[in-house]
């Protein structure tokens, strides 16, 4: 947990070059990507010359390189923990997997009732729950960094079984049940299945076959302290690669529409401030303390932007609306997130007395 003598430092200054200049990165591979497709018109083609699956090879590779290290860092040792206290694991179960979702889901289709590849791209944004960035808002916002772990290996466990049974719920059965037009959709749960099998569950294997292989062989202070910090940095340089790769697909839908893509920006405002508050003010209630109660917070109103992105991918396709919005994600949570660490420093002053000294 950060040391609290250090939590009103600015918050900017605490993260890596990489991580604090997240957004930046962004919209350079953005404008990257669509330089690429105006001077590559066939990359499609290209591409598609080797797949595994549905996703060509060079998307999946960079896919991969998201999602294995974020799942090197998780502490999977610590999931029994948990236990200990019933009332943090229902309260996370129930915001991640019943109110997440579910606020997603209503979000798109209030905002974009007239867009259904966007609204679809954000409803499997909603199902993918936070497994890697939250450590970092988390431990800005002194939270309780055991917590998280915990919670973070709790939710890598869980999406491998729940994500793809829910993404046939809302995609398919809820909308059904509520009279809403889902003519144009057509989701499979294998297909979703198969690709969160392929996209979470080989790097979820390597992560933890790692974490085993690094902590026996050379003990946690080296596997912490020195491997982790030389594989971090690939998850972001996957998701730049793949955000290249998208715009440069993507460049002509998104030049021509810049309108959609803000208003894809709108509910995912929405969603991170209302999740956030409900989580927080739900722990006040509760009686949880500030560290707890912000690690509760940020797990709940955090997404897998790479999980989603892969999935929107693997079963709609590269140049879907679908994966447009998933790429979205981040653009706009990044930001949000590091102003929600402001907002929850302001509450640990205004809600919970200080420690003395």
């Amino acid at each position: 947990m950060t040391d609290p003598s250090t939590a009103e430092a600015p918050v900017l200054d605490q993260l890596s070059r990489l991580d604090r200049y997240l957004p930046v990165w962004i919209i350079a591979a953005m404008a990257l990507g669509l330089a690429l497709g105006r001077l590559i018109p066939d990359l499609n083609d290209w591409l598609d010359t080797v797949k595994i699956g549905t996703v060509s090879l060079p998307i999946a590779v960079g896919l991969l390189a998201m999602m294995y290290p974020v799942l090197a860092k998780v502490r999977y040792s610590q999931v029994g923990e948990i236990a200990a206290d019933r009332s943090l694991l229902v309260t996370s179960l129930v915001l991640n997997w019943v109110i997440g979702p579910a606020l997603m889901f209503a979000l798109a289709w209030l905002l974009l009732p007239d867009l259904p590849e966007y609204r679809t791209g954000l409803i499997i944004v909603g199902l993918a729950r936070c497994i890697a960035m939250v450590l970092i808002w988390n431990d800005l916002a002194c939270g309780d960094s055991e917590a998280a772990a915990v919670l973070v290996a709790l939710n890598s466990l869980f999406q491998i079984f729940a994500y793809a049974v829910l993404g046939y719920f809302y995609l398919e059965l809820l909308p059904g049940w509520l009279g809403l037009d889902t003519a144009s959709l057509d989701v499979s749960m294998w297909e979703i299945a198969k690709i969160v099998l392929i996209f979470l569950g080989i790097p979820l294997a390597a992560g933890y076959l790692t974490r085993q292989w690094g902590e026996r062989t050379r003990g946690v202070e080296w596997y912490e302290g020195q491997f982790l910090p030389k594989i971090g940095p690939w998850a972001l340089y996957g998701l730049l690669f793949t955000i290249v790769i998208l715009f440069a697909l993507q460049g002509e839908t998104i030049t021509s529409q810049p309108v959609d893509v803000a208003r894809i920006a709108l509910p995912l405002l929405a969603y991170f401030a209302l999740m956030w508050g409900l989580s927080f003010a739900l722990g006040l209630r509760l009686g949880f303390s500030y560290g707890k109660n912000t690690t509760i917070a940020f797990t709940a109103a955090g997404n897998n932007f790479e999980l989603a992105i892969a999935v929107a991918i693997g079963v709609f396709g590269v140049t879907s609306g679908q994966a447009l919005a998933g790429v979205v994600g981040p653009l706009i949570e990044v930001p949000v997130l590091v102003g929600l660490v402001y907002v929850a420093l302001w509450a640990r002053k205004r809600f919970y007395a200080q420690p003395p000294g």
